[in-house]
């Protein structure tokens, strides 16, 4: 339960800050006051574990002392010179040589996600052949809230209703399909259909998409889906531009999800786990898209931010604890143990109707009973306030709560943070 010092903050606050903070803060009504792995501790003294990793943003945990330490002989330095180079820059991109694939060699460096898609979406736009004047994008996806990821999707906010671009395409939500079918009998028919109406278009340009959907409720395509589409995009000139702003940096089990599902992107975006929560972010891609003449003219790819130092001290420690340790192995071992637990806790409650995984990325998708699948967003947000009073942070919205936890986590903490969720569970559903 909340405490005094943190009721007394929040009343204050709400007398100016501005409402519309995310479901989870909310309903959690939480004033956290410092970290340290996967561990908070609120204004009143109460610890949590962090299954959520910040904004699945912390890989390494709250506060890494690496990371720092990097942070702090930084901020003693230098903080902004604009885009200018500044020591350290040329190594982060020899790192990211060594970490993405072979054909992504070019880099550009923001401070969030949806800057870095925006940037992404003018790469494309500047190096379409004339008449590819239109955009794909998935249903369910999520690019970020500026305006050009936002009309990806046809996201439209109050009365105003501006028409995007993007020919949308069915994303791979076996649990719920919108054509009424079933794996593998369907022949992976959502993936046809992508292909027929995005990547074998003429008039199309790019395919912008997650490879795992994560704000959909972590939507995980089964085989034969990114396959049949990445073969359809390469063959008739799609370009492919990879949203993994969440699943990039190892989140998965791969350093890219794209890796692990046999896409080979044009472009990539990355951010949340780069610098392990540090505003960053980076557009990766082609040599000959991100160096071409009407991609790269000047000030392409420069904002207020893009390359601050205080950035790339915090991603070259990140990254380089990522190489050194192996932690991607560590996800791949980490995710297994997990999935095992959720799928047995799956097993003894029909108001958890899925359990969804990639590495360490979890979405359980709560229903009023398993035959009619009738989404259950008091179940979920009953489960998150009830898990959160136990001592366990979890990501919640509408009717799913998505886990994150750090690659750092001990399997000890692992079976505890289970223990909770269970009994979170079982007070919910037995009322």
């Amino acid at each position: 339960m909340t405490g005094h010092r943190q009721r007394a903050q929040l009343a204050g606050e709400a007398a100016h800050l501005a409402p519309g903070a995310s479901e989870e803060t909310a309903l959690g009504q939480r004033v956290f006051a410092h970290g340290r792995g996967a561990v908070l501790t609120d204004l009143d003294g109460a610890d949590y574990l962090d299954f959520a990793a910040g904004t699945l943003t912390q890989s390494l945990g709250h506060c890494h002392p690496e990371v720092v330490d990097a942070l702090t002989a930084q901020a003693a330095r230098l903080w902004n010179v604009h885009d200018s180079a500044t020591e350290g820059r040329d190594e982060l991109l020899d790192l990211l040589t060594r970490l993405l694939p072979e054909h992504l060699d070019t880099y550009a460096f923001f401070s969030t996600g949806a800057e870095a898609v925006e940037a992404a979406l003018r790469v494309v736009q500047a190096t379409a052949p004339p008449g590819r004047n239109r955009l794909g994008a998935l249903r369910h996806g999520f690019h970020g809230k500026t305006m050009g990821a936002r009309m990806l999707v046809h996201w439209d906010i109050g009365n105003q209703a501006f028409a995007g671009n993007s020919v949308l395409g069915y994303s791979p939500y076996c649990y719920r399909c919108p054509l009424d079918l079933e794996y593998p009998s369907c022949e992976v028919r959502c993936a046809s259909l992508v292909r027929k109406h995005i990547a074998e278009k003429p008039n199309v340009s790019a395919l912008v998409f997650e490879p795992v959907l994560g704000a959909a409720g972590v939507i995980v395509p089964p085989p034969g889906y990114w396959e049949q589409i990445a073969e359809a995009c390469r063959a008739n000139g799609v370009l492919l531009v990879a949203d993994e702003v969440l699943t990039g940096g190892g989140r998965t089990g791969s350093f890219l999800a794209s890796e692990a599902l046999g896409i080979e992107p044009d472009l990539v975006v990355l951010s949340k786990g780069m610098a392990n929560g540090f505003p960053f972010a980076v557009l990766a891609g082609r040599a000959e898209l991100l160096r071409s003449p009407e991609a790269a003219r000047a000030g392409s790819y420069a904002s207020t931010y893009a390359s601050n130092p205080l950035g790339i001290a915090a991603a070259r420690a990140t990254l380089g604890i990522i190489e050194r340790d192996r932690l991607t192995e560590r996800v791949r071992e980490l995710g297994a143990l997990l999935d095992e637990r959720l799928s047995a806790l799956r097993a003894r409650h029909e108001q958890l109707g899925d359990v969804r995984a990639a590495g360490l990325l979890f979405g359980l998708e709560f229903v009023t009973d398993e035959d009619s699948r009738t989404p259950a967003p008091d179940i979920a947000r009953n489960v998150y306030t009830t898990a959160l009073d136990l001592g366990l942070r979890t990501s919640v919205g509408g009717h799913i709560i998505r886990l994150a936890p750090p690659f750092t986590l001990t399997e000890a903490q692992l079976d505890e943070g289970v223990g909770m969720l269970a009994e979170a569970i079982e007070r919910v559903t037995a009322t």
